[in-house]
């Protein structure tokens, strides 16, 4: 900067500082979202979110974080329309299929692991009373979860074309270890979500859901 002419030291001078103050406000933001809940995040909570989500979503928090304490399956089933008829598969555990590509592979993908459990989680977030169910975002998590079924679906032969899908969680409560006496439910609850009738909009490109084939004959 000492080689610059005066005004062209002032306009650094004046970027430098503007990035500074923008990269330290960036810093202090991402800070609140990930740290526990205390006095300034509840005043301003909603600026921090505002500012942080959706582009810099932090999936993590400081200091000890909550202990897994329950094991959250998503399935899927589907109506399948073929041959003038119409029949509605088992449930397809979503979940544990992700779970069978992780074990045993020493660099699972992105996909495989977070894909999934964050759509679910997104969705929960966004469902979870009904004054949020009209919103934005609950839309848009509806629709991310409908997608991701139906690209799920497309690797399964379920001879003919989806009409609608259904899509619930089973959750299940994580068992005490042997040397402790604590008692825990691991019975399945479930949590069914309404039957959707499938869209142009739920088939991402290279999905067809059942209609290529039905294109083909």
């Amino acid at each position: 900067m000492a080689a610059l002419s005066l005004p062209y030291q002032a306009a650094a001078a004046v970027a430098l500082a503007a990035i500074g103050f923008v990269a330290c406000l960036h810093l202090g933001m991402v800070f609140l979202h990930v740290a526990p809940s205390n006095t300034l995040t509840k005043q301003h909570g909603k600026a921090v979110d505002d500012w942080v989500l959706p582009e810099f979503e932090q999936n993590w928090k400081l200091f000890a974080p909550n202990p897994l304490q329950q094991n959250i399956a998503v399935q899927v089933r589907a109506e399948v329309e073929a041959d003038g008829g119409r029949r509605i598969t088992p449930w397809i555990d979503l979940s544990a299929e992700d779970g069978a590509a992780i074990r045993h592979n020493p660099l699972p993908s992105h996909v495989q692991q977070n894909e999934l459990r964050r759509a679910w989680d997104f969705y929960a977030n966004w469902h979870a009373d009904d004054s949020q169910k009209g919103g934005l975002r609950a839309r848009l998590s509806e629709r991310y979860i409908r997608r991701i079924a139906m690209m799920r679906l497309e690797n399964h032969q379920l001879g003919g074309r989806i009409e609608r899908i259904q899509v619930r969680s089973s959750t299940r409560g994580v068992a005490a270890p042997p040397w402790s006496d604590e008692k825990i439910d691991t019975r399945p609850y479930y949590r069914e979500l309404p039957w959707w009738t499938v869209t142009a909009a739920d088939l991402p490109g290279g999905v067809s859901g059942g209609r290529a084939g039905e294109a083909a004959r």
